[in-house]
């Protein structure tokens, strides 16, 4: 997390719960009812049986330890409170481990719509859900391990197929095409906008195409990379990830289609 946060991290009790108030209750009820309204006709159904696989409901703040049994017992998967944004190296250690980690706060109310730090509503409602889905378990699992095993210098373009997929993915169903990324399922703006699709261009996912494209975390994104199953998102990991990353950085990044951020 930044140093201008106003944000802390909560710290589980010696019980493992974590203590939430009841008007952070009724902010998670509000964005998961609302978000629940919007994606019955958006998101892919795998990301809405995962929903209803791991209980989340909009009376309570769901608690890290049930997510991460509910997980164990479907995929194998888990996942991990971390205090604060954690350098890409643990994360990708931990995603190598079968752990996703996730931040432990809740939005307040003034930032309800929009909050640029990933909060526990977009860490459990986002990508969660997608996790009791054995293929994208191990998509996500291997991505790590392949993280982990390549090192540093390999970093900024392996996130580029992590955005691509896990945070801003979407997948061709026979409904038509839907949303499956963790920044899309929650985010109104995102998912109105992923599904519209009226100012933003949507691309089959070729692997060298995504490491070779740049994104602005702080925009709804003018592009989207479509799967057309999460067999064939496991099967990107069997490439030669390290050989496509170098020649992604031969060949350059593709023009932006974003104005730069000010500085």
């Amino acid at each position: 997390m930044t140093k201008e946060s106003s944000y802390t991290a909560k710290l589980p009790g010696p019980d493992g719960l974590y203590d939430y108030t009841p008007e952070e209750d009724a902010i998670w009820g509000e964005l998961y009812e609302r978000q629940m309204k919007l994606l019955a006709n958006m998101a892919c159904r795998e990301y809405l049986d995962g929903v209803k696989t791991l209980g989340l409901r909009p009376d309570k703040v769901p608690q890290l330890r049930d997510v991460n049994r509910r997980l164990n017992e479907t995929t194998g998967f888990g996942v991990e409170g971390v205090p604060a944004l954690i350098p890409p190296s643990q994360f990708y250690e931990l995603l190598s481990q079968g752990k996703f980690p996730l931040a432990t706060f809740l939005r307040r109310r003034e930032h309800i719509d929009y909050i640029e730090e990933p909060d526990l509503f977009h860490e459990v409602f986002g990508h969660c859900p997608l996790l009791t889905n054995q293929s994208y378990a191990n998509f996500v699992r291997r991505f790590g391990q392949t993280a982990v095993h390549l090192g540093k210098g390999y970093s900024w373009h392996l996130f580029r197929i992590f955005w691509f997929t896990v945070e801003f993915g979407l997948i061709n169903t026979q409904e038509g095409r839907r949303c499956y990324g963790a920044g899309i399922v929650s985010s109104p703006s995102e998912a109105k906008a992923a599904m519209k699709g009226t100012e933003c261009e949507f691309r089959p996912f070729d692997l060298l195409h995504v490491l070779r494209t740049p994104y602005r975390i702080d925009i709804v994104q003018p592009i989207y990379y479509v799967i057309d199953s999460f067999a064939d998102l496991e099967a990107i990991i069997d490439q030669d990830i390290g050989g496509m990353i170098e020649k992604a950085k031969s060949l350059g990044d593709f023009a932006p289609t974003f104005e730069a951020k000010a500085s």
